[in-house]
């Protein structure tokens, strides 16, 4: 029973340390939401109530990756400092580097998303465009997060 009992323990603690992860993954993640969201509505579509949009409007694509390399900074120091505190690498330009490798993959889906949107359906509406953004911004959270915990934030 003793090794029963220390199996049930060690999966009951791997479970809490991947929930507690998940859970400042999560946090960080729905920062870098509005980081990206709001930056890209800002780019793109300007103040709320203003008339001539954003500084970016005639290029949407453009600029969901500045909004999208906005919040991949914002998340990259968010996951370091704190959600991954205890494994992150010594060398720093490494696990960056590795980290803008795994953002470059989930901006390229959010961007993706956008570009079917407009270019292949023909939508052009905040609507369209924010929904496209955040079904690219769910497939890319996926992927990031298996990418962080695989690839990116483990101890060497």
């Amino acid at each position: 029973m003793p090794a029963f009992t220390s199996v049930t323990r060690s999966v009951r603690d791997a479970v809490r340390g991947v929930w507690r992860e998940a859970a400042k993954f999560s946090v960080v993640g729905a920062l870098a939401f509005v980081v990206d969201n709001g930056g890209y509505n800002l780019l793109v579509f300007g103040l709320p109530g203003g008339a001539e949009g954003g500084p970016m409007g005639a290029a949407p694509v453009q600029a969901s990756v500045v909004a999208t390399s906005a919040a991949a900074l914002f998340s990259w120091a968010g996951n370091r400092y704190w959600t991954y505190r205890h494994q992150h690498r010594e060398r720093v330009a490494h696990e960056l580097g590795l980290f803008l490798v795994a953002n470059g993959v989930g901006l390229a889906i959010t961007a993706g998303t956008v570009f079917a949107s407009r270019q292949l359906l023909g939508l052009d509406s905040p609507l369209s465009d924010n929904t496209a953004r955040i079904l690219g911004w769910v497939l890319a959270t996926l992927f990031r997060f298996y990418a962080y915990r695989r690839y990116v934030f483990v101890a060497p």
